[in-house]
Parts: C-alpha cells; structure tokens; sequence
C-alpha cells in the first residue's frame, strides 16, 4: 500500500467536512444531510483471496453525512455491481449513521470494491432461512443445513443437492475427574455432548445470515458444565459454513478437568473404498493425501491410469480395465479406516493411521505447523473441516474414524484428547498470604497480588474459529490448500486508511504515519521496531498454547535473559496499560496486515480469557500474572470495552459485540467486590446508592461499555448513566483530580464530592483517555471537557501549578511520557502552543523511552532457543510510547520540538 502524507490526508479531510484534529466548539446536532455518502472503496486486508468467500466488515462515515436508513452499493472494479447486505452498527447523536457492516457474497472475490450510497444488487440465488418449529433450515443457494432446536445435534443434516454430505454435527467435551500426579494414577474420563437450549435467527440474508445456539454440554447420567453459545455464518453461493464456538469454564479450577472438547459429525461414504479419500494439509501447502483402500505401491500395478486418478482424487476406471491380478485381490487389500494429526505443541505435530479400532496405529510421518486443514469423502462428495489458529492454540487434533465403513466421523479438537487435561489449578499454595498485610507483603517481592480463593478460572471463556465445506467431490491438492489459506487467514475486507482518519472515529487520535520530516521519520522508526520486536518474541518465545495465544509477556528478566513467565505478577501482561489500543491504533493509521492480526489475536484472548463472564465477577476482568486468571485484582480496567469497540466496528463480530453488551450492567459488580479492599485505611461497605468507584481505571471501564451500547442503538439507561456520570464528575470541585466518586446503582450519578487530590498514574492508562477524547467529541457538555482538561494540563504540570487549581500538589508521579499525550490533547483543544511544545518535551525526557536508547535487538544464543534481546524493553512502556507517539503525532505532529 502506497504511503498516504499526513499534509494530503487532511486536505481530503477538509474537503469532507472533517477536522484533522478534535473541533473546540460544539457537537454538531443538526439532522444528517440529505447529500448522498462518500464514496469508499474497501480492499482486502492481505491479497485477494483465490478462493471464493463471503466476508463481513465494517465501515465508518463522518458525522452528518449519512442518514439512518441509507441503502448502500457495492461495485467491482469496471462497475459491475456486486451483491451486498448492510446494516447499522452505531449511530452518530445526530441519528447519522456512524458505523455500517457490510457483507459480500461467495462470488469470485475482485481486488477492491466501492462502496457508495445506492440500491444494493441482488444474489443470483439469495441465502434463505425456514423457521420451522422443531429445526432452523439455511439454504445457500449450494448447500441446505438443518439447525436443530433442541437435543445433542447442532446441524442434524448437511445437504448439497440431493446428496446428504454431513449429518450429526455434535459437540462433544471430555471431562475428568482428577489429574495424575504420578505415573500410576489413572483419573477417569466421562464423555458429554453438547445439549441445544436455545436457537436464534440472528440475520435472514439475503447475502448473509446468521443462526445463533445456546447451550450446555451434558452427560448420559444429567450432569452439565460447559455453557456454549456457537454462531453459524452462511453466505449466498457458498458451500461452507463458518462456526463461531464459545465456551465458558464453569469450574472452580480445582476438579472437573477438560481432558478434550471439540466438534464431531459424520460423514456419509457412499464411494468405493478406493474411491474414498483422506487429506491433512501440514505446512504451508504441504499435503498428505492418502485413499482408504491405496491402490498404488502394490506387488502387482493396476494400471497406470488407475494409479494416476488414485494419487489425484477423481473417480477411478471401471475394475474391469484394470490388471486381474489386482482386481482379483482388492479383498486382501487393507483398508486404513482412521486417521489422526495431533498438533499437541507449536513445534511439532504427528500423523498416524490405522485400519479399525483395536489394531495398532501406524506412525505416518510428522511435521511442524499444520494447517489446521482436513478432508475426508470420496468422489460423490464430502467434507472439507479446519480449525483457525491451530498450531498457535495447541494442543489440537484432526480425528477421522471409520472412513472405510459407511458413515466416517470426524472429530476437530480445540482441545486434543491426547494430551494432558487442562491443568486450571492455581500454580502456588499460598505461602502462607492469608491476610490482606501479608498479601501486600507479597507485592513488593514478586508483584503478585494473591488472595486465597481469587485465582479461579471459573467463569473465563474462549472463542474459536471453525470452518466447513460441502464439497461435490474430493477437491485438487490447489483447492485443499486455498482452503487451508483460509483457515489460517480468513479473508477481511478493510477501509483505506484515509477514510478512517477522515470519518474522525474513535476520538481522532490518529494520523496517517508520517516520515515527512526527520524527527517524524525516526519517531517512526522506532514504532516500527517495537511492533516487529514483539511480534518476533512471541515467535521466538513460544508464547502460543490454548490459553495463552495473544497475549504478551509484561517485564524481561535481564539476568536469566527470559520474559519473568514465572515470577508473580510480571508474566501474562492481561492488557496492563493498554497494549491492546497500541496495537489497534497502529493497524488505524498503517493499514497494514501483521499489525490487524497481531490486534485481533489479543482481542480474542484478553476479551475472553482475562474477563470473567458468568460467576459472582461476571464483567471484572483479572490483572497480570503467571496464570491470566491468577492475580487476586479484579477490575473494570481489564474488562474495559475500550479494547473490543475498534475490533468490533471494524468486523461487525457478533461475539465481541456479546462481550461488550455483557458490560453494560457492570457498575453492578461494584456491589460484590471492592477493587480497593486490601487498601483502605476507613471501613468500607458496598452500598448501591454509595459505592466507592474511581474516576479513572473503574469509571472509563463504565463509561466505554455505555458509549458502546449507546450508540449502537441508542440504548436509554447506557446514555443516562453515560451522561450522568459524566455531569456528577465535572461537578465535582476538583472533578477527575478528586480519584474517586460515591455511585448510585439507581440514579448512575456520583454524590457530590469535598474539593480533595487524590491522584494516581494508572487512572487515565486503561483507555481514559481515548474514551474522553470520543465523550468530548460526542457529548456538548463543557463542563466535562473542563475537567477532563484541567487533569490533562495538570497530570504533568508542576506542583506549582498543582496546589494553584486544586489545593495540593499531586506527589511524585510516573509515566510522564505515556502521559505526554494528555498535554498534546489539551493543546488542540485550547490551541495553545506552549502546550504542545511541552507535550513533546515530556514524550522525549519523560520516564519512558528515550531517543537515546540502542532502538534495535542484539542475537542472543545462550537461551533455550536462539533469540533476539532487547533488555531496556518492558511491555508497559511499550504501549506508553507507542500510544503517546500516535497520538501525539496526530494531535501536534505540525509541532514536534525534537531535544
């Protein structure tokens, strides 16, 4: 992609009716206007995919400019018009559309597309949904599915044409009771399917539609656990089904392990056992392509001919053309029923393969990093089935069994059976830390904040990916692995960086990366570095695994040369200071691909596995440790919104709009946990008309899940809290500088407040300050823009300059550069330069990176695995710089004062 200059992007911004940086007058609140909306043309995020499938996506549009209800086109290049649904995803205050999703159809995909106000085109044969009473029935216009209702199967049938491909698609978990902590034990394993409760029509087409299950996982004797919600994706003209799993852990850690759980269906073989095919793809296009009844390599050759279609997959000659002396023993022949690929590390996986059960497994051969690609059918048809990010998230499997009977089954396993169970319990046993002093005793040696019973996985989740195609016949080896792209890759529509900027979304904290001048340009750099330095240890650090995929590691340990995996509170960083905005401001600004899937990987994880979604902290979210869930600190900073909503926009994904909605009522855990119980020096109940609720870390949380809710849909109760919160804080005498506010579950505004200072570094670092810069351009309330500036000039001001305002100074704080971008902000907005040339000493003689530093990485042998070092790196003051350097750039980038 061509770089943009920042100089004409914000001339094309102008010529939009969009500032570069946040307008210091009012919200604009007039009706949108009735001219039609820009024209944007979308692309995809990596090359054009060769295969053809539907995609989904989400575009923005600058306030005003498009009214609610507005139809939208889709054209290839050339003009021809390609089928297109849309819907609105958010809403400008105004009732302009803000946000749109879009999906394409299962046609050929082209390089780019345009998007523009105007009737959409119609599929050729539209994706259709029957809600009958017992079952959901989807029909692509290639392949019919039947949605169950109720009972253990999640799609009863799969059809294409007249031929039934797949039938019985179950999920199916393993739960044991024990783990062996010996070599003699052996824990028992009990077998559950999952129990449909609940089905809902999400969208009817006519390109796309989208069926929702609920559930939970049960056993022959009752028993339950598991909940799971998984969504259906269908497109018109497509012959796959994409399958969004969910699942929450519904245990307390300590019993009831996962020893596997996966998704299982049959597939009918119709075909002659040599007409029956078995297919893993490994890495890269790598393939093992195998018959059930191999007909090549034997004593006595069949013919030439009928080894070639063998070895390619097509329907072989009539038997009669063949040599007799094969035809005459195909019975002596074995047929080689089942086969397994295990991935059980991100380094190596194994295939083996047998006849039947109760025969021994042949070794096969074995690879590095599959696919996560399967195939099992014959030349009648059938079923194509990957699981995304199947190294990364080991250990997994690819079972099929029975391919030489007449129903194959297939298991795909987001968790292998093969390896350990899930091993959920908490890593130390306390050491002794039963009170709240010895607790904090134990902060300042390893920073772990433990508390007995608080290092529990109960109510944590985790969201995969899954993919199937109704195939008519064994694909090529060139479709297998078009599909194994897929897999790996999903195809993602995205818009153009200058269209983000223009349409000012998410605060207009960002700009077009800009190498226009030197100092710009080594500023650049530099983000560049600490992107491909992460990127690089989570490859050669191995931080991969079913849990563990997406997130970083938080501080280096200089001495044994490793990230601190192992020590308290300096191991998984769970969104500490807000890597997750890092990343995705970055992929804003840069479009570029690497930083999207690094972004989206830390989504997936830290909205899921770091948050707790059912259980007495249902919305908390737990800070960094040696196990994500392990540290005793539950908190809204980690559950923020703030770090789903741009994913969300970007994609529509109907999960993470779940995870967000899931928030809104959040205040409410306020009532059940005091996230500063160990610290107090007055006692302290909760009370819902009174709770203790900080104007920083807590409060951005709140407010990021209300503006969220609101202005998806207009949601009355998110707005009011949103809007009261806000009103009660700049009321306050010393509004955000006074810490912490007493809360009314019942009115959602804070108490009136006595004029104090209670000031922390961490406040505004959890995605404050991007929620405060969208409020201030959303919301017209000056007062609150009053406050929110007064603690921007402040936070690095002078303790002169402190007492002077509010009373007091604020102590000796840290992360002044991180915080550098609080002054560039209160520049714009108070169109002070002195500001701005202050923003920009702060960002290069504060406390964090400094131009100074080696910025680069030196080879490192010693360690388990050769690496690269970069010792003066800590994930916290990564994301610091980085945030601040964006921001900055965007905000005073015309202003930059280098030392």
């Amino acid at each position: 992609m061509p770089e943009i200059a920042r100089r004409d992007v914000l001339k094309g911004m102008a010529a939009a009716g969009a500032g570069a940086v946040l307008p210091a007058g009012p919200l604009y609140q007039g009706a949108a206007t009735a001219a039609a909306a820009p024209e944007v043309t979308v692309r995809w995020l990596e090359e054009t995919p060769s295969l053809a499938a539907g995609s989904t996506w989400g575009t923005p549009w600058p306030r005003g400019t498009v009214p609610r209800g507005q139809a939208f086109a889709l054209t290839a290049p050339g003009g021809a018009a390609v089928p297109v649904q849309t819907w609105p995803i958010a809403y400008w205050p105004d009732g302009s559309l803000k946000w749109t999703a879009h999906a394409l159809s299962a046609a050929a995909p082209a390089a780019a597309y345009t998007l523009a106000a105007g009737s959409p085109a119609a599929p050729a044969a539209p994706v259709t949904v029957k809600d009958a009473k017992g079952h959901v029935e989807v029909d692509t216009g290639v392949i019919r599915v039947r949605v169950r209702k109720e009972g253990s199967e999640l799609i009863s049938h799969v059809w294409r044409g007249a031929a039934e491909i797949a039938r019985r698609v179950q999920l199916v978990s393993l739960r044991q009771d024990a783990i062996a902590d010996d070599d003699e034990s052996a824990p028992r394993r009990e077998r559950l399917l999952g129990d449909v409760r609940k089905v809902t029509v999400e969208q009817r087409g006519p390109v796309r539609a989208v069926v929702r299950v609920e559930g939970r996982h049960q056993s022959a004797k009752g028993g339950t656990w598991l909940p799971f919600t998984v969504r259906l994706y269908f497109y018109a003209g497509a012959e796959s089904i994409r399958m969004v799993h969910t699942f929450v852990f519904d245990r307390d850690g300590t019993r009831d392990f996962v020893a596997g759980l996966g998704v299982r269906f049959k597939v009918p073989m119709r075909d002659e056992t040599y007409d029956r095919h078995v297919r893993f793809v490994g890495e890269g296009h790598g393939m093992l392509a195998e018959a059930v009844k191999g007909i090549t390599g034997l004593r006595r050759d069949p013919g030439a001919a009928v080894r070639a279609a063998q070895v390619a997959g097509v329907r072989l000659p009539d038997v009669s053309t063949w040599d007799t002396r094969v035809s005459g023993r195909l019975h002596l022949i074995p047929t080689w029923g089942d086969h397994t690929l295990a991935q059980l590390s991100a380094e190596g996986f194994t295939v083996r393969k047998r006849t039947k059960k109760g025969h021994a497994w042949v070794d096969v051969d074995q690879g590095g990093r599959a696919s996560g690609l399967g195939y099992v059918g014959g030349v009648s048809g059938g079923v194509a089935f990957g699981l995304r990010d199947f190294w990364q998230r080991h250990p997994t499997q690819l079972d099929v069994r029975g391919a030489a009977s007449e129903e194959a089954e297939v298991t795909v396993w987001m968790w292998s059976p093969q390896a350990a169970p899930m091993d959920t319990r908490f890593y130390h046993d306390g050491m002794g830390q039963d009170t709240f002093p010895e607790q904090l005793e134990g902060l300042e040696i390893t920073y772990e904040d433990y508390e007995p019973g608080f290092g529990t996985p109960y109510g944590i989740a985790r969201t995969s990916e899954l993919m199937f195609w109704a195939v008519g016949a064994t694909p090529d080896a060139a479709r297998l692995s078009a599909m194994a792209d897929a897999v790996r890759t999903p195809p993602q529509i995205v818009n153009p960086v200058g269209h983000l900027v223009a349409a000012k979304v998410f605060g207009g904290l960002f700009a077009p990366a800009d190498r226009s001048t030197p100092a710009a340009a080594a500023i650049e750099d530099h983000l560049d570095f600490l992107f491909s330095y992460y990127k690089g240890q989570v490859e050669q650090r191995h931080w991969y695994g079913f849990w563990n995929h997406g997130d970083i590691m938080h501080t280096y340990d200089t001495d044994r040369r490793v990230w601190r995996y192992d020590v308290g509170g300096y191991a998984w960083d769970n969104s500490e200071l807000s890597p997750d905005l890092w990343l995705w401001y970055a992929f804003l600004r840069s479009g570029r691909a690497d930083v999207y899937r690094f972004a989206e990987a830390m989504t997936r994880h830290t909205g899921e596995v770091d948050v707790y979604h059912t259980g007495p902290w249902a919305g908390l979210g737990t800070r960094h440790n040696v196990q994500h869930w392990g540290c005793s600190a539950k908190q809204q900073r980690i559950s923020t919104a703030a770090y789903r909503r741009i994913f969300y926009y970007l994609t529509a994904d109907e999960r993470v709009g779940d995870l967000m909605r899931a928030l809104v009522g959040s205040d409410k855990t306020f009532m059940a946990l005091d996230p500063l119980r160990k610290i107090r020096t007055e006692p302290y109940t909760p009370d819902p008309e009174a709770l203790a609720i900080g104007l920083g870390t807590d409060w951005s949380g709140l407010a990021a899940a209300w503006l969220t809710e609101w202005e998806r849909g207009g949601d009355p109760v998110a707005e009011r809290k949103l809007k009261a919160t806000m009103r009660t804080i700049a009321a306050m005498p010393n509004g955000f500088v006074t810490g912490e506010g007493l809360y009314s579950l019942s009115t959602g505004e804070f108490a009136p407040a006595r004029k104090k200072v209670a000031v922390s570094h961490l406040s505004a670092m959890f995605g404050q300050v991007e929620i405060c810069a969208e409020l201030i351009d959303l919301v017209d309330m000056p007062e609150f823009e009053a406050a929110w500036l007064q603690y921007c000039r402040l936070f690095n001001g002078t303790a002169a300059e402190q007492t002077a305002e509010t009373g007091a100074a604020f102590g000796n704080l840290i992360l002044r550069q991180g915080h550098s971008r609080l002054t560039a902000y209160a520049a714009v907005r108070l169109g002070r330069d002195d500001l701005a040339a202050r923003a920009w000493r702060e960002f290069y003689t504060g406390d964090g990176y400094a131009p100074t530093l080696p910025w680069r990485s030196e080879k490192v042998a010693t360690t388990l695995n050769p690496t690269e070092e970069a010792a003066w790196v800590s994930t916290n003051t990564t994301a610091l710089y980085g945030l601040a350097a964006i921001q900055n750039l965007a905000l005073v980038g015309d202003r930059i004062t280098p030392p």
